[in-house]
């Protein structure tokens, strides 16, 4: 009895068994597209941070080759899974932010004054902030810009009197305002957009789940040498179109 076409059989059986389990073994790709100048402790502390949390991810930062999930700080292609939230778990609002003893009362008066803003791809570190200038009728000049690394530095030239504003978003900015004499002259809308992208839908396994699951529970205030590579007002990430954020991270 030729036995043969039976144990072919038998080994494309568990050849397929085992593709399937090393296809559902293969780590998650996520993808960070960062301003920070050094990914180094932030990308360990978060690979240890999703290891010890059972996601077996590995971390990309720009450039090729794409992600299954990645980070961007604006819309971009594909789904947006995980929404990034200020420290209210909120969509980030964009604001001015002036010295209480400049008496700055409108965007008007910034007209002829030098201004600092974020140098990057985040619509918060400054387009946005322009734009509201230009409804105003201000347009600074090149050499009245002053664009900084991230926001902290943009309030320091503002505090530091290099410049008359600066812009900030409301979240992050907030619990400064009465400490460091500073003011809100302008706040514009809550702007979605910024958090987690699936350019093509993810695996439904244990892992896709265990991943998601552990974005969500951490914090800013957990680790904020992780949080270095996402902008300085990204306080978490939650599912978007979710009013219960509390909910989302139990």
């Amino acid at each position: 009895m030729n036995r043969a076409p039976a144990l072919l059989g038998t080994l494309v059986l568990v050849g397929v068994a085992a593709a399937n389990v090393t296809r559902a073994a293969e780590p998650m790709a996520l993808q960070v597209f960062t301003e920070a100048r050094s990914t180094t402790v932030a990308s360990n502390r978060l690979q240890d941070y999703l290891q010890m949390a059972g996601c077996q991810a590995k971390l990309l930062f720009n450039g090729d080759p794409r992600g299954d999930l990645i980070f961007r700080p604006g819309n971009t292609d594909g789904t947006l899974l995980l929404a990034a939230v200020n420290r209210d778990g909120e969509d980030p609002v964009p604001v001015w932010v002036t010295r209480r003893t400049a008496g700055v009362s409108s965007l008007a008066e910034l007209q002829g004054r030098d201004v600092s803003l974020i140098a990057g791809d985040d619509p918060l570190s400054g387009a946005l902030a322009l734009e509201a200038l230009v409804v105003q009728g201000v347009s600074p000049e090149p050499g009245q810009i002053y664009e900084a690394g991230d926001f902290s530095s943009a309030l320091g030239l503002l505090l530091h009197n290099n410049t008359h504003a600066a812009v900030s978003e409301l979240g992050l900015v907030r619990p400064m305002l009465e400490t460091q004499g500073m003011v809100i002259t302008w706040q514009g809308e809550p702007v979605p957009g910024a958090g987690w992208y699936a350019p093509e839908s993810l695996p439904e396994n244990a892992n896709t789940r265990t991943c998601l699951s552990a974005l969500i529970r951490i914090e800013r205030s957990d680790d904020r040498q992780i949080f270095r590579i996402f902008p300085e007002w990204v306080s978490g990430f939650r599912p978007p179109e979710s009013n219960d954020v509390e909910e989302s991270r139990s």
